[in-house]
């Protein structure tokens, strides 16, 4: 029983303490049982945008009519309802409005033009603001630039070159550029303009159906990946921990995030990616049978993405789920870990176990490594107490035969219990984590904490303990003045015992610090700050309890050479 409570109280303050230090590495722990949880998954559902990517719109390439370069700035500052904020130093661009004419409007200040300065000059007369059932946006101006009334338009490519006088060859060239942009998941857009005669309609929707516009050309707009995901991506496959990318995106922009990022390789088929329209239609058993193979699910649907948790649940993998919309909840609900993203909506953060501070897969990666870290921890504070636990109850058991006193007192019994449960749980629960638990498969959540490994340490080390204590027990009783506390000799014979008995505990956490590990116990150790401070608190306080102890330890001061004998 009193194991289980000092466990118990292990387990959270190990948990307490990992929360706050993940918390450095942008991962804000909501419940507290994410963080062991962590550790286990198996499997982990990300979004794209913002996770997998910058969450940045830029231009990438502009394949444009260089000779108008006066209509092209008007058209996309006066076409536009975005808005540049001024830029921070150290922080990246960013606007207010539309992320695609966002990265227009930066793009245009790259070529040093004041948007603002151009859309306020432009007189508009009329707009139409862009919508997904049109794909395009126009807008009416007076044009200070051109002196003539002219009308501005941007979208789809195919919907604005629809609306142009182009040549077939002319398409041609451009459907192929645009089928390039489009197989590395960039996002394209056509520039148009037409100019208007006075007196003939200001109605944008039936000027722009008229046709007749000039095309002003192409831009390819792409939202980079983050630097850190590849890297991050494969270390979550060396560890054994599957990837799966879970996008409302185009199928052929999914493949290709996941292709820059190291997910999908040249060998990968369609058994490894789905839309949400074909998943829904897949009857339990068919999804069940693929579900492990996908790597890709495009078009994805709310609903999609909760059905895919819950059959990858019922083909026993822990879940990692991320999200940042309304729509997420029911998946972050139903996963072993709903990670929300920092900048999501409430919602999902309230239905989530863990917030991404800075949105980041890598922060994913680095709480999968807290998590079996803290696992081990706790798997390090087991090993030692139950090898503190199988030493003094032997030693209480048969200690008594060797004379008339027990060998430990109720006291010291008591200062034993601090050293192991509060200082020890506190000293191998703040070990920094190993990288090295990376390069380890998930471990089955089913298994019992004690491993066989460890149930060997704990007997031989245990017995080992037994075997030194009731030796020197020995040698003090018939050799060295015996063990009575009513005698001098034999007092000083008892805290020697205690003293020996604790500084095998103190070489015990030391011991404890390297399972799960071929490393000395002393490599990183000064990076150990909290396992130096309780190794130096241990030794402090058993000086002190055997200098100032007295009758209530029933202890008496030692010599500095029998301090350095033991």
């Amino acid at each position: 029983a009193t194991f289980g409570g000092v466990l118990i109280m292990s387990v959270t303050l190990s948990l307490a303490l990992n929360m706050r230090r993940m918390l450095k590495t942008n991962n804000l722990v909501r419940k507290m049982h994410a963080c062991e949880t962590m550790g286990a998954i198996t499997v982990i559902c990300t979004d794209k945008t913002g996770t997998l990517t910058q969450n940045l719109m830029q231009v990438h390439e502009a394949k444009l009519d260089t000779s108008k370069e006066d209509l092209i700035g008007e058209g996309i500052s006066a076409n536009s309802t975005a808005f540049l904020e001024e830029a921070e130093a150290g922080k990246k661009p960013s606007g207010v409005g539309n992320p695609t004419e966002i990265a227009l409007l930066l793009w245009l200040n790259e070529q040093g033009k004041n948007y603002m300065e151009l859309r306020e000059r432009a007189t508009v007369v009329n707009q139409l603001t862009f919508s997904t059932e049109r794909k395009y946006m126009a807008t009416l101006v007076d044009s200070p630039i051109q002196q003539k009334r002219v009308l501005y338009i941007k979208g789809a490519p195919e919907i604005i070159m629809g609306k142009c006088n182009l040549s077939p060859d002319a398409i041609a060239q451009y459907n192929a550029d645009l089928l390039a942009y489009q197989n590395k998941a960039m996002r394209t857009l056509g520039l148009a303009y037409k100019y208007i005669p006075e007196g003939v309609g200001e109605d944008c929707s039936e000027l722009v159906n008229e046709g007749g516009m000039t095309f002003l050309g192409i831009f390819a707009i792409s939202d980079p990946i983050r630097p850190d995901v590849p890297e991050a991506v494969g270390k979550c496959q060396s560890a054994g921990i599957g990837v799966k990318i879970v996008t409302g995106d185009s199928p052929g922009t999914a493949t290709e995030i996941a292709r820059q990022i190291g997910l999908w390789k040249p060998e990968d088929s369609e058994r490894n990616r789905i839309t949400g329209v074909e998943f829904a239609a897949l009857s339990d058993e068919e999804a069940l049978d693929r579900v492990l193979d996908l790597k890709v699910m495009s078009r994805a649907r709310p609903m999609d993405k909760q059905r895919l948790v819950q059959l990858l649940q019922q083909k026993q993998a822990i879940v990692a789920v991320t999200g940042d919309g309304t729509n997420d909840a029911p998946a972050l609900n139903h996963a072993h870990v709903g990670l929300s993203m920092g900048s999501g909506t409430s919602v999902a953060k309230e239905a989530s176990d863990i917030t991404l501070l800075d949105d980041s897969f890598s922060s994913i990666t680095s709480a999968v490594m807290w998590g079996r870290s803290v696992y081990q921890n706790i798997q390090r504070f087991i090993l030692f107490q139950l090898t503190i636990n199988v030493a003094a109850l032997i030693i209480v058991l048969l200690g008594s035969l060797f004379g008339s006193e027990l060998p430990i007192t109720v006291t010291q019994m008591l200062w034993v219990n601090l050293i192991m449960d509060t200082f020890a749980a506190g000293a191998l629960a703040s070990l920094p984590p190993s990288p090295e638990v990376m390069k380890r498969k998930p471990r089955n959540s089913n298994a019992f904490i004690i491993l066989p490994q460890m149930q060997r340490l704990i007997l031989a080390t245990g017995i080992t303990f037994v075997v030194i204590l009731l030796g020197l027990l020995y040698v003090l009783s018939n050799y060295a003045g015996g063990i009575e506390a009513g005698t001098p000799e034999g007092l000083r014979n008892l805290t020697i015992f205690f003293t020996v008995f604790v500084m095998l505990q103190f070489w015990n956490m030391f011991n404890a610090k390297t399972f799960g590990t071929n490393d000395s116990a002393f490599k990183n150790i000064f990076k150990s700050e909290g396992f130096l401070t309780v190794g130096m608190a241990i030794i402090v306080g058993q000086i002190l309890v055997v200098n100032f102890g007295g009758s209530v330890f029933r202890t008496i001061p030692l010599t500095w050479v029998e301090w350095i004998w033991i």
